[in-house]
């Protein structure tokens, strides 16, 4: 597939060590530059990599905040990719297509919010392998999601189409399995997304042979404004890093693209097909869903 794509986050941060001295741009603006200067830190610098939320309360309150202020920076500084996201899958789902979702470790947790949910969309389908998830073997997982070569078996399991969507959710984004099912997708003619932390990304090599990360090979990048290492505050007295929130972060981003995409469709005067919930009066309306996708959808 051809095309532009697209990047979030090149520019540097407030703070960074490549940031221009604040007075040298007060100089050239004028003195009200200030105060709209210091609204832009707020919105759209991540929080520090390196350092751990040490404030005077508790634990539960400071994931609380952590978990805010990670949806802000996304709300805030995501806007343009994820909407280009649900626009993409309004697309597709407007020509017959699917969304299709793939993770590995807990990141496949993001795949299955998609599936068969009241609310979610009929047309969409998680690639789901179990060797790469934690219920069977965590530890085996770890290493399996490196390997060459598994994102094509993988894939070769499901009806991909050209015209359909992938979005693959890896908050490090440096192993071989997402890597290589998006670059699989994209011979298949998909067009694909990535959410993942760029924080953490540019900070680690990868551990594909390309020496490219998966936010190198998507056709759009989506940040989820994580923080290095994932977990995001600490407690005083302790020395490790708890509260990691990629997984809620990750579903936020999926679930924005999927409700900007209905929205599109409406718009278009298209109606989505959508489930019902099934403990409410859902069944007759999902039972005719699952009859016309079951032969297409491997885990209906």
């Amino acid at each position: 597939m051809t095309g532009v794509k697209l990047r979030i986050g090149q520019t540097s941060c407030i703070g960074s060590e490549s940031e221009p001295h604040l007075g040298d741009l007060e100089a050239g603006f004028g003195d009200s530059f200030r105060h709209s200067f210091q609204l832009v830190r707020i919105l759209h610098c991540p929080a520090p990599a390196k350092g751990v939320q040490q404030q005077k309360m508790s634990a539960y309150d400071q994931f609380v905040s952590v978990a805010r202020n990670q949806f802000d920076r996304v709300a805030d500084t995501q806007r343009s990719p994820i909407t280009t996201a649900g626009d993409w899958l309004a697309d597709s789902l407007a020509t017959n297509g699917f969304l299709y979702a793939f993770g590995t470790g807990h990141s496949h947790m993001v795949a299955e919010e998609i599936f068969y949910r009241a609310g979610h969309l009929a047309r969409a389908v998680p690639i789901l392998e179990e060797t790469l998830m934690m219920h069977l073997n965590a530890t085996e997982a770890t290493y399996l999601e490196r390997e060459q070569g598994r994102a094509k078996t993988i894939l070769d399991q499901y009806p991909v189409a050209p015209g359909d969507l992938l979005v693959v959710a890896s908050n490090g984004g440096r192993n071989a399995v997402p890597i290589e099912m998006v670059l699989e997708a994209q011979s298949r003619g998909l067009k694909t997304v990535a959410i993942t932390n760029l924080d953490q990304t540019r900070r680690w090599p990868s551990r594909h042979p390309s020496g490219k990360r998966l936010a190198d090979v998507a056709d759009l990048v989506i940040d989820n404004c994580g923080v290095d290492g994932d977990a995001a505050m600490g407690i005083e007295g302790f020395p490790h890093r708890i509260g990691p929130p990629s997984t809620i972060t990750g579903i936020l981003i999926i679930n924005l693209i999927v409700v900007h995409a209905i929205e599109q469709l409406v718009r278009r005067s298209v109606e989505p097909e959508i489930y019902i919930s099934s403990n409410t009066q859902g069944d007759d309306h999902n039972d005719r869903l699952l009859k016309k996708y079951k032969a297409h959808i491997r885990h209906l």
